[in-house]
């Protein structure tokens, strides 16, 4: 453009300036108002364009972050003191029976729906009168109150499932006495395991109970009131794990049965 105009070329960063437009264009300088006339006739020799068709002629009034004083420092809070503790990682937020809990609760990969579920769960324990512990199937030795159970809800649920947890299971095994004769072997379990079949067993009773009302939280409404009846001593759980047990220690002579050969 420069060479076809004899002139050099419009600097991109600013932009053609309005005045040489004008100067270019004598009519169009006469209908131009008398400021931008005056500014014209009377051009400055440092080079100062007052008009210019680019937006970017402004870059030199931004404010950058330096000059204006603003504190850049990417965090509005304190670092969290290191080492971290075992609860404040995002996948270990929760207490290991609660996520065990949810896990099960879970049907069809829904687990923001098992997580509300647990929720309830929990408020309807929080909020529940105390129980009224039985004294024939006491409750684990160690256990707080019954009158402060509903403080903790989380100790309400932990003291529900591990009262009922069996100890033990039983397992067929063939040919460990010769032949094709099945033996029942009791085996003991690990906590997890334990609270894994007290947790079906309860999930089993509340799904028998009848559904009183409408709504989603029915089935966790069920299994709240099969967990107070778990320490209340009324709940038929506990009948389940004492069958357990006694075919148990009725199979523990088979431990000793040594193979024929």
């Amino acid at each position: 453009m420069g060479k076809i105009t004899g002139e050099g070329g419009p600097e991109l960063e600013q932009g053609t300036p309005v005045q040489e437009v004008l100067e270019r264009d004598p009519a169009s300088k006469e209908k131009a108002p008398k400021v931008m006339q005056e500014q014209i006739d009377s051009k400055s020799s440092n080079g100062t364009r007052s008009f210019s068709t680019l937006a970017r002629r402004q870059q030199e009034a931004l404010v950058s972050f330096e000059d204006s004083g603003i504190e850049a420092s990417g965090r509005n809070f304190e670092l969290p003191a290191l080492p971290l503790a075992s609860n404040m990682h995002l996948k270990h937020r929760y207490a290991p029976i609660v996520k065990q809990v949810t896990n099960l609760l879970m049907r069809d990969g829904k687990l923001s729906v098992a997580q509300r579920n647990m929720a309830m769960i929990l408020n309807y324990l929080r909020t529940a009168s105390p129980p009224t512990v039985n004294p024939e199937r006491p409750l684990l030795p160690g256990a707080p109150p019954a009158s402060h159970l509903p403080l903790n809800p989380t100790l309400y649920l932990t003291l529900a499932i591990d009262s009922v947890a069996p100890l033990l299971r039983i397992r067929s095994q063939k040919g460990i006495a010769g032949g094709g004769a099945a033996l029942q072997m009791p085996m003991p379990l690990a906590l997890r395991q334990r609270r894994r079949q007290a947790v079906m067993w309860i999930l089993d009773a509340a799904s028998k109970k009848p559904t009183r009302g409408s709504g989603r939280g029915g089935f966790a409404r069920k299994v709240a009131e099969e967990l107070v009846s778990i320490v209340e001593g009324r709940s038929g759980v506990w009948e389940r794990r004492s069958t357990v047990h006694k075919a148990a220690v009725g199979a523990r002579a088979n431990l000793n049965t040594t193979r024929r050969r």
